[in-house]
């Protein structure tokens, strides 16, 4: 399996310093990114963005995507600034040299398609042009968060790819093997991230995401770690029984649980 790897690398350090030398230690070239240096991606201008793509090509690393919080909103709050917003990460996604921009497809949003597809397809028609893809991610309680729905976003919009994220379907009840029948032609890239059936989640490969299933079928090249691991502060320094209470995938701090999620992902792909 030829993959390229990119990460969340503000679950391992918020300073983009910290998250290059977590990408690097772990063998990473690319980074989805979403919030450095106290801003979140939505409010990096583009200078800001011109000094980060070049501290990262200083490494020999690169952002795949703008991990954007765009759609993320109530389907009833005032979407003008929202859209603002947006046209303005188009041009910081040309700064970091980036072609991939994630979106949501609104809170509290469920029997209101055509209210998500009218801001959706003004998302589309700000991007178009642009040669930026534009990726819809199945977060859970959004319209979009089972498969079903999905495709109906893709239906209408077949210039909006997916990102296919298997914890998210299994926190809202939806079997992933089924998810990817119906999605499997629309999928731009995955989100690496397991869960159990109780929605805690857990390293790729531990949960009932079916991450064999998925990868052996999945044409792209780009899968994205996003760890969501649990740190427990003080691990540590517990002892015996004592550490025995605390859950199996729980882990003492935030470089640990990334080196975690990473090494699932590479035993997983054989690498």
């Amino acid at each position: 399996m030829g993959f390229r790897l990119a990460a969340f690398a503000d679950e391992a350090c918020p300073s983009l310093e910290g998250q290059i030398k977590a990408l690097k230690n772990n063998g990473i070239s690319m980074l989805e990114i979403r919030n450095t240096d106290g801003k979140n991606i939505a409010d990096i201008n583009k200078e800001e963005a011109k000094e980060i793509r070049k501290r990262l090509e200083d490494e020999g690393l690169s952002v795949w995507s703008l991990g954007s919080p765009y759609g993320k909103i109530n389907i009833t709050d005032d979407f003008e600034e929202h859209l603002d917003k947006f046209k303005r990460s188009i041009d910081v996604c040309f700064e970091l040299n980036a072609r991939h921009i994630r979106l949501f497809s609104f809170y509290e949003a469920k029997n209101r398609f055509d209210e998500v597809a009218e801001r959706l397809g003004r998302f589309i028609e700000a991007a178009k042009g642009s040669g930026i893809v534009l990726c819809h991610e199945n977060e859970k309680e959004i319209y979009g968060d089972i498969a079903s729905d999905c495709l109906k976003i893709h239906e209408t919009f077949p210039e909006l790819k997916a990102i296919f994220d298997p914890a998210n379907f299994i926190q809202s009840g939806q079997d992933t093997k089924e998810a990817w029948e119906l999605l499997s032609p629309y999928v731009e890239y995955m989100h690496i991230k397991d869960a159990l059936s109780d929605g805690s989640v857990v390293p790729a490969g531990k949960g009932e995401g079916q991450l064999e299933y998925l990868l052996s079928n999945y044409k792209g090249d780009v899968l994205t770690i996003e760890p969501h691991l649990s740190v427990f502060e003080g691990l540590d320094a517990l002892e015996g029984r004592e550490k025995n209470k605390v859950g199996k995938y729980e882990y003492p701090d935030s470089n640990t649980a990334f080196k975690a999620a990473t090494d699932a992902l590479k035993d997983l792909i054989g690498i």
